[in-house]
């Protein structure tokens, strides 16, 4: 089957699938999830250095239920960014924003992308998004994925797919989106890259123990 097949036919279940969600009853069976603030600040050699919170017109657009915003940082591999959102329901008109789309609009340009495969410690392979931005001078990875029932999925099409599909089968439509950066340093993509491997590793379990499955 060709791309092209596959992307109308997903087009053609995300339509039916999404008016079909509308006879759906508005309240959800989702159970409750952990405040993100009990997310840990201690993860590997890392340490949670700082935290920032959203502003308001932030928080508004992206109609997010918890998120954390964080910096943490290890003497051996310096710094980096974690930002994990948790929408309870999508419903609403909330849906998560993709760094896809995000990320030029604050300036940062793709110079590199592809589908990383994620070796998590637990024996699972998982697909993640792992991207080269710059900005003027700047260089850095970023490296992020959706995730919500147990599942982790690095598709924005399948996110949506998978979305419609929970939503007829669970009545739930909540889920996460996980997000690092790393800065790259002397222009060493491939050890900015490792960095961020390394590190999601772990971020992916824990997020498993904080939103619901």
């Amino acid at each position: 089957m060709s791309n092209a097949i596959r992307y109308w036919a997903m087009i053609a279940v995300l339509l039916t699938a999404t008016a079909g969600m509308g006879f759906l009853s508005h309240g959800e069976a989702t159970p409750p999830a952990k405040p993100m603030d009990e997310f840990p600040k201690d993860i590997g050699s890392y340490r949670m250095v700082a935290e920032t919170p959203f502003d308001q017109g932030t928080l508004k657009i992206l109609g997010v239920t918890d998120y954390i915003n964080r910096v943490y940082y290890s003497p051996a591999q310096g710094d980096l960014g974690l930002m994990v959102e948790y929408f309870r329901t999508q419903r609403t008109g909330a849906t998560i924003h993709s760094p896809k789309n995000c990320l030029p609009g604050a300036g940062w340009q793709p110079t590199q992308s592809e589908i990383y495969q994620l070796q998590l410690d637990d024996g699972r392979k998982v697909p993640v998004n792992l991207y080269t931005i710059r900005k003027d001078l700047d260089q850095q990875v970023v490296l992020y994925w959706y995730q919500s029932h147990g599942r982790v999925v690095a598709s924005e099409y399948w996110g949506k797919v998978f979305l419609v599909y929970d939503a007829l089968r669970l009545n739930r439509t909540d889920a996460a989106m996980v997000r690092i950066i790393v800065p790259i340093r002397n222009g060493d993509v491939e050890a900015a890259q490792q960095q961020a491997i390394a590190f999601a590793k772990q971020v992916a379990l824990d997020v498993e123990h904080v939103i619901p499955r």
